[in-house]
């Protein structure tokens, strides 16, 4: 990922904090052939110290779920267009337009698997952690023998990571006044646009 030092972010909080907003990541591999495979999956993520845990899972079809190896996991942040017009010194600097985002990249190693109990168990946490998020109640069932035979359809993974990178351009390389009036202008915009907008206000402050 291309990240110019004023956008590079090193303290893991800030990942933490991506995961926790959005856990549908984008992950890609190269297949057999040398072609790019990507796929959007939900994930679990925790963190102790400088040690990422993260683990998901593959419906059995992907020809992802076949992959042990080196990996890309991209985590997406908020993002928001920031028009030239917002800025006090548009003209004089001869601005141009751009977009201002928060995301992660991860590089590591897919290790696949597709032993019953283990499936049991990530589909149990899995569930029980997203069902939480909508207030639902749906549970796996690992005694019930009609959702037991659905793990046959899928295989899971761990991602062991080697190389964290995260990116917060928030116009950092701007003038104090060139930010202050990007973050007015995107706080009466969309849900994305907002989530910028306070984010630029944090490190503001």
């Amino acid at each position: 990922m291309y990240t110019p030092r004023a956008f590079a972010v090193d303290d893991l909080q800030a990942l933490d904090a991506l995961f926790a907003r959005d856990a549908f990541v984008t992950l890609l591999t190269t297949g057999a052939d040398g072609a790019p495979l990507a796929s959007q999956l939900p994930v679990l993520y925790r963190r102790d110290g400088d040690r990422l845990h993260v683990e998901g899972h593959w419906a059995r079809p992907n020809p992802q779920a076949s992959h042990d190896g080196p990996a890309l996991m991209i985590v997406h942040g908020p993002h928001a267009y920031v028009s030239p017009g917002w800025y006090p010194d548009k003209i004089e600097a001869a601005r141009v337009p751009t977009w201002n985002y928060a995301t992660a990249h991860l590089r590591g190693r897919l290790e696949c698997f597709d032993d019953e109990a283990a499936l049991a168990d990530l589909v149990a946490r899995t569930s029980d952690v997203f069902e939480a998020r909508i207030g639902g109640d749906w549970r796996f069932e690992p005694d019930d023998d009609s959702q037991r035979r659905q793990l046959r359809g899928i295989v899971g993974f761990r991602f062991h990571v080697d190389v964290i990178e995260i990116k917060h351009k928030l116009s950092q390389n701007h003038p104090a006044a060139n930010r202050s009036a990007v973050a007015d202008a995107l706080s009466g915009g969309d849900t994305n646009a907002r989530e910028i907008a306070a984010m630029m206000r944090a490190i503001a402050s």
